[in-house]
C-alpha cells in the first residue's frame, strides 16, 4: 500500500512538471532596430500583427541561405492564402551587416519586401542577449571566427507577441503546422 502511494505520488509530481501550465508563457519585449532601408523597425511596426522570426548573417557558411530561401518559400506560400503575415531576419552578426549589406543580401532571394524586414542596428552582445532572453536561443560569435553560432529555427509570434511555437525549416511538415496555428490565431 505504502509503494502504491510513493508511486502515486510520484506519478503525480510528473504530470504536474509536464503540464503545459507549469511553463511560463514567452512574450517578446519591446525592441527598435533598422532594417534594410535604415528606416526604424519594431515592435511599434509589428504592433497587433503576426509575425514569423528567424535568426541569419549574411557572412554565413552553412545554414542562412536555406533558412532565407526557405522563409521566403513560406512567405509565398501564406501571401498565396491572403494570410496578413508579417516576417522579420535578425541579423546575428550587426557589424558586418549594415542595412545596404542586408538590402543586397535580401535581393539574392526576392524582390518583393512588402512584409518582409531584415534587422541590424544594434551591438553584437545586445544581438545575443535579446535572443536568448526573447527567444530562448543562442546566438553567440566566436572571437577567433568570422561565423556566427546561432539558432535555425523559425519562430511564430502572435498580434500580442507571445510566441506561439518554434518550428525546425528542415522538417517536411513545418509549413502545414505553421499555416494551421496562424489560420487558428487569425479567427
Amino acid at each position: 500500500m505504502r509503494k502504491r502511494l510513493i508511486l502515486f505520488l510520484l506519478a503525480s509530481c510528473l504530470l504536474v512538471g509536464c503540464s503545459s501550465n507549469a511553463m511560463p508563457e514567452q512574450k517578446i519585449s519591446d525592441f527598435t532596430f533598422t532594417n534594410q532601408n535604415n528606416e526604424v523597425f519594431g515592435t511599434e511596426q509589428l504592433d497587433r500583427k503576426i509575425w514569423v522570426a528567424n535568426f541569419i548573417f549574411t557572412n554565413c557558411d552553412t545554414v542562412c541561405d536555406p533558412m532565407t530561401a526557405e522563409m521566403d518559400i513560406l512567405r509565398d506560400e501564406i501571401m498565396a492564402k491572403d494570410l496578413p503575415i508579417q516576417f522579420v531576419s535578425f541579423s546575428v552578426d550587426p557589424e558586418i551587416d549594415t542595412p545596404e549589406t542586408l538590402r543586397h543580401y535580401i535581393q539574392e532571394f526576392t524582390d518583393d519586401l512588402s512584409n518582409w524586414n531584415f534587422l541590424t542596428g544594434y551591438q553584437q552582445q545586445e544581438i545575443e542577449q535579446f535572443a536568448r532572453e526573447q527567444f530562448n536561443t543562442i546566438v553567440q560569435k566566436p572571437a577567433t571566427s568570422t561565423q556566427v553560432i546561432h539558432g535555425s529555427f523559425f519562430y511564430l509570434i502572435d498580434e500580442n507577441r507571445h510566441v506561439l511555437g518554434e518550428y525546425n525549416f528542415v522538417d517536411p511538415t513545418y509549413r502545414d503546422e505553421m499555416i494551421a496555428q496562424i489560420e487558428k490565431a487569425l479567427k
